[in-house]
């Protein structure tokens, strides 16, 4: 009887091992749990983020992407910068070893108006379960397609200091789920720290679209 436990024992021991070689092959494959931010502005509407913050459930804050936006090439025959319309220059972060946003800080250079906006933007709970499920979900309209592996969070700022917030659902379809209008930062570019000077001067070809077409304030 001694050899049959034995043997017994041995073939409970692989098929343990085994059912924890499985989950460690399907733990494999589960999406990362890093998350993209994009921040962007309407074409021509020339921008220089400062500073992103994002503060996640837990209370933690991580610093995001700073850069240029709005710009734009020269073909300035059709009225573009109306409306969100993301091809106007974005950057893309990953937030990494960050929880699910709670909330976001930007302030930004409207380098077109020559002023500087800043504000937080509360994020629903709504928002952070379609991230959730944005990773975690096929589309079942494209079947082909791979599941997604980065949840997504974009940010648009424009002229006037309004923010527009959306998130990506599991077909990387946008919803807009925030909207937000900030406040004019009293100490200017940078707070204060570079002699009121921006980050570029206005671009050439942003310049001749504002002279042709104005700043559309109220289309966003």
């Amino acid at each position: 009887m001694k050899p049959l436990k034995t043997v017994f024992l041995l073939l409970s021991l692989l098929a343990l091992t085994a059912c924890k070689n499985d989950s460690f092959l399907s733990n494999s494959s589960v999406p990362s749990k890093d998350w993209s931010l994009i921040v962007f502005s309407p074409p021509y509407m020339q921008g220089w983020v400062e500073l992103v913050v994002a503060e996640d459930v837990e209370g933690r804050r991580s610093v995001g992407p700073r850069g240029l936006l709005g710009t734009g090439d020269e073909h300035i025959e059709k009225e573009v910068a109306r409306g969100w319309y993301r091809d106007g220059g974005w950057d893309v972060y990953t937030m990494s070893g960050a929880d699910l946003p709670k909330r976001i800080y930007v302030r930004w250079q409207s380098i077109i108006e020559q002023k500087t906006y800043k504000s937080w933007i509360e994020i629903p709970e709504e928002a952070r379960s379609m991230m959730y499920n944005s990773v975690r979900r096929k589309c079942t309209k494209f079947p082909g397609r791979p599941l997604n592996t980065l949840a997504s969070i974009n940010v648009g700022v424009a002229p006037g200091g309004v923010i527009g917030v959306w998130v990506e659902d599991h077909c990387i379809l946008p919803h807009k789920i925030a909207r937000a209008q900030a406040e004019v930062e009293p100490l200017g570019p940078y707070q204060g720290k570079n002699q009121g000077r921006y980050a570029h001067p206005i671009d050439e070809n942003a310049k001749r679209y504002v002279e042709r077409w104005g700043i559309p304030y109220g289309s966003w």
